[in-house]
């Protein structure tokens, strides 16, 4: 079994329905698990509440919805601060900053030995920390 921990620019991608994300999330198997964190979902709906009220927001307000009704928004456990601390370190000595919520996902994924699932390149930099990634775009 993988746990799969679905990052705020895949999300975004199964909001737009992208064919090869869709078609990668459909292909796990029955025993992997696909889920996301509060953090993530936190970031999808700051990106819809800031939109003007409208057809846009709406749609993807309504998206959203679907999406968090068919993927688990599971809780961050307390030792994912432990985790944080230590990826947040490592990546300054090496110069390599991350935005405080990509250290957060980054550090649930680790902390819950999932593979962080993710478009977005900026996660590269904290691979060596045993960061496990997937890019399900390609």
């Amino acid at each position: 079994m993988n746990k799969y921990l679905l990052e705020t620019s895949t999300c975004s991608l199964l909001m737009e329905e992208n064919p090869r994300v869709k078609g990668r999330l459909n292909s796990l198997a029955e025993s992997d698990y696909p889920f996301t964190c509060p953090i993530v979902r936190g970031e999808i709906l700051f990106g819809i509440v800031r939109l003007p009220t409208g057809k846009r927001r709406r749609e993807l307000e309504q998206k959203a919805n679907e999406i968090f009704a068919e993927i688990p928004c599971d809780p961050i456990p307390e030792d994912v601060g432990n985790t944080y601390a230590q990826i947040k370190v490592a990546a300054q000595r090496q110069g390599t900053p991350l935005d405080e919520n990509d250290l957060w996902i980054a550090a649930t994924a680790l902390a819950l030995d999932a593979i962080l699932v993710t478009s977005d390149s900026d996660f590269q930099r904290i691979v060596g920390l045993g960061l496990r990634l997937e890019d399900w775009t390609v």
